[in-house]
């Protein structure tokens, strides 16, 4: 596997574009840290960030695991583009004739999947384990552990999002329209809510509840439900003004179980795909 995977960070070391792109995406997660330097007066009211709470842990994983994720676009155009390269430059059929097989074909783009969000989830840890050490008030090895499995929950979001973006990037073989495809499907997922919700069944909420929150790109979107109104300040706020909505801000291990699935549905499809294409 080790060969397998060398092979394949080779080939996105060797790809100017693939460099530039995955180089950007770790550079737009290190900005998380500029956070703590957003500091500002508005009127009689001082704004200062890093004394707001947000790098207090164990609060600190939720928002930086669900900030981290936001980015991966960079890397999903790295991973289409990978098998997009594959085609144009007939290096798939090339490791075919040199005795790779199908299935270590697929294995190795599926490790590279793995290994990007592998080394993504470690980058966020490192950044809000060294924000939180800087600016929490909270410094108990109890709470500054707790609350991890939104690291966990990151990890997963990453493998099914990029093994989406395989599947795509298989079955299109063009990258522009692979990520077409993928910002078409997004659409599909919020309108066909909309239309079912509102026309067939009548019950926006019991249909979400019952099919949409399991389709692929909302179950890994609730994966880590958005932290901000998790915050003191936003939820003294919303109190006041009668607009904040009780919420479980905590990991659903069912959408990890199902972003789990549709993750191996992918990878499985994209090499039934490989073995039965004329390549």
């Amino acid at each position: 596997m080790k060969r397998l995977l060398a092979i394949e960070l080779q080939k996105i070391w060797m790809n100017r574009a693939s460099r530039v792109l995955t180089l950007t995406y770790f550079i737009v997660l290190s900005l998380i840290a500029l956070i703590a330097s957003i500091e500002f007066d508005f009127g009689p009211f001082h704004f200062d960030a890093s004394q707001q709470g947000i790098f207090n842990f164990p609060y600190i994983w939720h928002l930086n695991s669900f900030i981290g994720a936001l980015p991966k676009i960079f890397l999903a155009l790295v991973i289409v583009s990978m098998m997009a390269n594959e085609y144009s430059y007939g290096t798939l059929k090339q490791n075919l004739i040199d005795g790779m097989s199908k299935q270590e074909f697929v294995l190795s783009k599926f490790l590279t999947v793995l290994v990007f969000a592998l080394v993504s989830t470690v980058f966020i840890f490192m950044i809000s384990l060294i924000l939180g050490l800087l600016y929490s008030t909270y410094d108990e090895a109890g709470i500054i552990f707790s609350q991890m499995d939104y690291l966990l929950a990151l990890f997963v979001k990453l493998v099914g999002f990029f093994s989406f973006c395989l599947f795509l990037g298989v079955l299109i073989k063009r990258s522009a329209f692979a990520v077409g495809f993928l910002f078409v499907w997004y659409l599909i997922e919020k309108i066909g809510y909309g239309i079912s919700g509102k026309f067939i069944f009548n019950d926006f909420e019991g249909t979400y509840n019952y099919f949409f929150k399991y389709l692929p790109l909302e179950s890994m979107s609730n994966l880590i439900i958005e932290p901000f109104t998790r915050l003191d300040l936003i939820q003294s706020i919303g109190n006041q003004v009668g607009v904040i909505e009780p919420k479980i801000y905590s990991v659903d291990y069912s959408m990890v179980f199902t972003v789990l699935c549709w993750s191996a549905l992918f990878v499985w499809g994209s090499y039934a795909i490989i073995r039965k294409r004329d390549l």
